[in-house]
């Protein structure tokens, strides 16, 4: 795997675009606001070899307005339709509530983009301090920072959530800032000795 991590930028130019890669560009590309992609899809993007239902998408809080141009942009593009709301404004009411919208393909269910605002303070970093990956020299995808992947994919818990995090380590063990990997260990209250397991270092 040929890439160039600089702070605030991944370059992947030789990156062999999948099915689901050309999905998520794509849609992305009617995203008229300030958005990452969080969880399963960041290991996903860097090689890990799984499926997944959903792809996570924090987007940043907007006006009614500004929402409705790229709600009603990803609806006429005749691609996507949106599986739990029947217009803007039922969608940016749910948006409100804390809770996620869920677009799809027309004809599927998932793969699904599961949008929601930022909802506490680790979303907000995550929006706050999105890193941009470069695809074939032309194609942008803001992802969160892998610090912080790092530690919530041990937070959430799961056997695959361990597996894309041993995975994102390895990848990027040497590209990291330890220092604030460990500081979101901390504030996520990981053990030591599930970090050791998983990533086979103590940071």
């Amino acid at each position: 795997m040929e890439y160039t991590y600089r702070r605030g930028k991944i370059l992947y130019p030789d990156k062999e675009l999948t099915i689901l890669d050309r999905l998520v560009i794509d849609f992305i590309s009617n995203i008229e606001a300030d958005y990452v992609i969080v969880s399963g899809y960041v290991a996903i993007l860097f090689g890990r070899g799984r499926n997944t239902e959903d792809i996570d998408i924090f987007v940043k809080k907007t006006s009614y307005a500004d929402f409705s141009k790229f709600y009603n942009k990803i609806i006429k593009s005749g691609r996507y339709y949106c599986i739990n709301a029947e217009s803007d404004k039922d969608a940016y009411a749910i948006l409100n509530e804390k809770s996620s919208i869920r677009f799809a393909e027309r004809g599927t269910i998932d793969p699904n983009f599961e949008i929601k605002f930022p909802q506490n303070e680790l979303s907000l970093y995550s929006l706050n301090n999105a890193i941009a990956v470069i695809l074939k020299d032309r194609y942008k995808v803001m992802i969160g920072p892998i610090e912080l992947q790092l530690a919530y994919k041990l937070k959430l818990g799961s056997e695959k959530d361990y597996e894309d995090a041993a995975h994102l380590y390895i990848i990027f063990k040497d590209k990291i800032n330890k220092k604030e990997l460990k500081r979101f260990l901390d504030q996520l209250q990981i053990k030591t000795s599930l970090v050791k397991k998983i990533f086979r270092d103590e940071i």
